[in-house]
């Protein structure tokens, strides 16, 4: 009998990415006929895998995953100067994929395609309230209006976690400035989690991190892409995935288990990272792990299908239960935001 690595802490009760230049907005052609060889030999090679592994009786929530506007749709949402997109990612392109996936709910990320203007996201979260709870983007201005910010995009539209771009901080300053702690404590009092986007490394950034869990343990923490740590191959990624590890200490750090591209050594679908998957699991437990996919970045990778079969192989690798895989793949966005994606038997029964 397979044993289930849980976390047993309630989370209630805690009070962007470079573009790819190669990839130009695309209609109905979503891939390469070159790229659909290689994922038609590679989907073959592993066919049964997902069957073989789960028997998913959740949600499938997709944690990480952004959208902007269409170039129709930019003359009513623009771009932040200098942030144009190369690749497609609206929200029709978005729904295609998630239907053709199986996937039945996600968090939208606030691009930095359109910086602090929330006002695409927004339209979106009105438009699909069922389907979607949106992050929005935190910023760090040093006048601290963006305090205000937060606090009226979590009660006036359906945002109910928010990103720490530390690299949108004023030149010099930390998360860890005046703006930054009365965020961070601002967002536990609203009860929304706060994302960490560590691109150029967890190393960089781990200080300020578990300074403010420590500060404000009531704030709950997701850790964008497993904090960009790769499986180690040499001293600097050792101590990046020693601190990842380290982070469990924290029962509020929830890992995002998501951008599997980013963070994996090989190509689809990036068995390499089953050590990986199976440590977190190990070290913070299934129910505060979740994945994600990040699209529309890894329709260029591997398309949005495999970004969620990757990760079905993965586990088998790593040998997960499938009451694991269900935390994964959806419960534990879940329990974040009750509520939010019941499924129909539950819905019937309030």
């Amino acid at each position: 009998m397979a044993l289930m690595t849980l976390r047993l802490t309630n989370p209630l009760s805690f009070s962007s990415h470079p573009l790819t230049s190669s990839v130009l907005f695309r209609g109905s052609k979503f891939i390469s006929s070159e790229l659909a060889s290689v994922r038609t030999v590679k989907m073959a090679a592993i066919a049964g895998s997902e069957s073989e592994t789960t028997s998913f009786t959740s949600r499938v929530i997709d944690s990480h995953l952004h959208i902007w506007a269409s170039p129709q749709e930019a003359a009513t949402y623009p771009y932040f100067p200098g942030q144009e997109p190369t690749l497609t990612g609206d929200v029709d392109f978005l729904l295609k994929n998630m239907k053709e996936a199986r996937v039945d709910g996600a968090l939208i990320v606030q691009p930095i395609n359109h910086k602090f203007d929330h006002s695409l996201v927004t339209s979106v979260l009105k438009k699909y309230p069922s389907k979607f709870v949106g992050c929005c983007l935190a910023n760090p201005a040093d006048d601290g209006s963006g305090i205000k910010q937060l606090e009226n995009l979590v009660l006036e539209s359906n945002y109910r976690a928010v990103r720490f771009n530390p690299y949108l901080w004023p030149s010099g300053q930390k998360m860890t400035n005046a703006v930054g702690k009365a965020m961070f404590s601002k967002a536990g009092e609203l009860g929304v989690p706060v994302g960490f986007m560590c691109m150029k490394g967890l190393d960089l950034h781990i200080a300020e991190i578990e300074e403010l869990c420590t500060e404000f343990p009531k704030t709950v923490v997701l850790l964008d892409h497993a904090g960009f740590c790769k499986v180690p191959e040499n001293g600097e990624a050792k101590l990046a995935y020693t601190q990842l590890m380290k982070l469990s200490r924290f029962p509020q750090v929830y890992v995002k288990f998501s951008a599997l591209f980013r963070i994996s050594r090989t190509g689809f679908p990036y068995q390499d990272l089953s050590p990986l998957l199976s440590q977190l699991v190990s070290n913070f437990g299934a129910n505060h792990v979740m994945w994600g996919s990040d699209f529309p970045f890894v329709v260029l990778e591997c398309e949005y299908t495999e970004a969620k079969e990757a990760v079905t192989i993965i586990a088998k690798q790593a040998s997960l239960s499938s009451s694991e895989m269900d935390w994964i793949l959806g419960k534990t966005l879940m329990q974040l935001f009750p509520g939010q994606w019941v499924l129909p038997l539950e819905a019937s029964q309030k």
